[in-house]
C-alpha cells in the first residue's frame, strides 16, 4: 500500500490536518481532503513528523549485538561478574562478548582473559568498538601467533597479546563462516522507533557485508532508506542504496601520517565524493583540521563523533562547512565513567551540540549503535538534559530545546547538517504518527509514543 490519507493529524503544530499519499508520496496536504476510496489511518490529533534519520550506526554489529554476551555495566561491574557471564554463556562453540570497560577488569589481554574463562573461544569487543581481546583458545583458532595483519597488538618479546585494535574485517575472516547476521529484528526495532532513514557507518565494508547489506533492502527485510559510509572509493551500491561520504578511521590506537591523510581526502575529493572521519580525540581533530587545510573541503564533507571539540576549533569548522555527527547519547549512558575518566578541562568540549548550532556549524544527531543507544527518543532527552546516569549535567552550556535536538534527527540523509525536513506536498511519504501532540511529546520524549512508520507510502510499523 503507497497511497492512503491520513486525517486529523497535527502538522506543523496545526491541528486537524490531512495528508493524502499517493505512489508513495505526499500529495497534499490540507483539511478535509476526500478519501476518494483511499485507506484512511485516524490520527486522532496526534503529531505527523517526516521520519527519524539516525546518520551513524552500525547494522551488522547492531545486530550481532543482540546475542552476544554482556561483558561491562551496568550489567557486568567487576572481573567476577565477567567470570560469571562468561561461564553461563549458552551453546558451546564461541562466545561473542560485547560492552567491555576497564573499570570490570582492567586492560585484558588474553592471560588475563584466561584466568577468568578459559574453556570455550572467547572475544570480548571494548565498548568503543576499537578493540577485540582473545582469550588463548580463541587465539589458537585464529592463529594469531603468526598472524601479522595491522592492528595485532604484540609485546616487546614479539608474542600476541590478544589485543586487536581495529582489525574487524581480519577477524571476520578467520572466524567459523556463519555469514553477515539477520537484520529483521533490528530493522523492526528502527521502525517501532520511527527510523525511516539509516546511515551506516562501518569503514570499509567487506564484500559479503557489503552485499547482504544491498539485498536487505532490496528484499525489504530493512525498509529504511539506506546510505552506506564504507563503500570502497570507486565502488558503487546499486539501485535502491546509497553510496555515502567516504569513511575515514582517525584511531587514536595509531594515527596516519598526515600526508597519507592528504592523499586519502584528495582521493575521494576527487571522484566527487565526500569523506565522513572518525574523529574522537583533541589530537585526532587538530590532525584532521591541518589535512583539511592542505586538501580543502567539499560539500558533504563530516565529522563522525566529535567526541572532543575544543572551543578554537568551531569557528574553523564553521569556515571549513564541515558538519559533525555527534551522539550526546553517550552522555546519558556513559557519563558518571566520564566524570572519573575524562579530563576536567575536556569536559566543556564533550559531545558539544548547541555551541555548534550557534555558530552555524552543521551538525547531526545520532546513535552510534549498538555502541551508544539505539533509541533517537532517549537521545534527544539526553541531549536537553546531558544528564549523566548519576545526576550530575555534563556541559550545561551544550544542552540543545528539544525541538532542536529533533531537528537534528530530522535533516537529509545525504546533509545531516542541514534544514529539518517538513510534511510537504512532493516529497517522499517517510513519515512518523504519534499518539500525543508534538508539544507533550516533547516534555517528555519517549518511544512508547510512536503509533506508525511509513516509509514511501507503506506501513511498516503499526500498533
Amino acid at each position: 500500500m503507497t497511497s492512503l490519507l491520513i486525517r486529523g493529524a497535527e502538522v506543523s503544530g496545526s491541528p486537524g490536518t490531512d495528508v493524502l499519499i499517493r505512489a508513495g508520496r505526499i500529495a497534499a496536504v490540507g483539511t478535509y481532503l476526500p478519501a476518494s476510496g483511499l485507506p484512511v489511518l485516524d490520527a486522532a490529533g496526534g503529531a505527523l513528523l517526516p521520519g527519524l534519520h539516525d546518520h551513524h550506526l552500525h547494522l551488522h554489529a547492531a545486530a550481532a549485538d543482540a546475542a552476544s554476551v554482556r561483558c561491562g555495566p551496568p550489567r557486568v561491574r567487576t572481573a567476577a561478574d565477567l567470570a560469571h557471564a562468561l561461564a553461563t554463556a549458552p551453546g558451546d562453540g564461541w562466545i561473542r562478548g560485547v560492552g567491555y570497560v576497564e573499570t570490570v577488569a582492567g586492560l585484558l589481554d588474553s592471560t588475563a582473559l584466561d584466568s577468568l574463562y578459559a574453556r570455550r573461544p572467547v572475544r570480548i569487543q571494548h565498548r568503543s568498538g576499537a578493540l577485540w581481546i582473545l582469550n588463548s583458545a580463541a587465539a589458537r583458532r585464529v592463529g594469531l601467533d603468526t598472524a601479522t595483519a595491522p592492528g595485532i597488538e604484540r609485546d616487546t618479546a614479539g608474542c600476541a597479546t590478544g589485543r586487536l585494535w581495529r582489525a574487524d574485517s581480519w577477524l571476520r575472516s578467520r572466524l567459523p563462516d556463519s555469514g553477515p547476521p539477520d537484520l529483521t529484528d533490528i530493522a523492526a526495532r528502527l521502525a517501532r522507533y520511527g527510523i525511516t532513514g539509516i546511515t551506516d557507518a562501518t569503514p570499509d565494508l567487506a564484500d559479503t557485508s557489503r552485499t547482504a547489506l544491498i539485498a536487505a533492502a532490496e528484499s525489504g527485510t530493512v525498509p529504511q532508506r539506506l546510505n552506506l559510509l564504507g563503500v570502497p572509493l570507486g565502488a558503487q551500491c546499486g539501485a535502491g542504496v546509497t553510496t555515502g561520504a567516504y569513511k575515514i578511521v582517525l584511531a587514536d590506537s595509531g594515527f596516519p601520517e598526515i600526508d597519507t591523510l592528504v592523499s586519502t581526502i584528495r582521493a575521494a575529493h576527487e571522484i566527487g565524493r565526500p569523506v565522513a572521519v572518525h574523529c574522537v580525540s583533541r589530537e585526532a581533530l587538530l590532525i584532521l583540521l591541518a589535512a583539511f587545510d592542505e586538501t580543502g573541503s567539499v560539500p558533504g564533507d563530516r565529522i563522525e563523533h566529535g567526541a572532543i571539540v575544543p572551543g578554537e576549533s568551531v569557528p574553523v569548522l564553521r569556515r571549513l562547512g564541515i558538519t559533525v555527527v555527534t551522539q550526546p547519547g553517550f552522555i546519558g549512558a556513559r557519563g558518571d565513567d566520564y566524570l572519573h575518566r575524562v579530563d576536567p578541562a575536556d569536559l566543556p568540549d564533550l559531545y558539544r551540540c548547541r555551541s555548534l548550532l550557534e555558530a552555524g556549524v552543521g551538525s547531526a544527531l545520532s546513535s552510534d549503535a549498538p555502541y551508544g543507544p539505539l533509541d533517537p527518543w532517549r537521545i534527544i532527552a539526553d541531549a536537553v538534559t546531558r544528564r549523566a546516569p548519576g545526576g550530575r549535567v555534563i556541559g550545561p552550556a551544550e544542552t540543545l530545546r528539544a525541538p532542536d535536538a529533533l531537528g537534528r534527527f530530522l535533516a537529509p540523509l545525504h546533509d545531516p547538517g542541514g534544514r529539518a525536513r517538513a510534511v510537504t506536498p512532493g516529497v517522499p511519504a517517510d513519515l512518523v504518527l504519534l499518539d500525543r501532540p508534538i508539544e507533550r511529546m516533547l516534555e517528555h520524549p519517549a518511544a512508547e509514543a510512536v503509533r506508525t512508520t511509513v516509509i514511501g507510502g507503506r506501513v511498516v510499523f503499526d500498533r
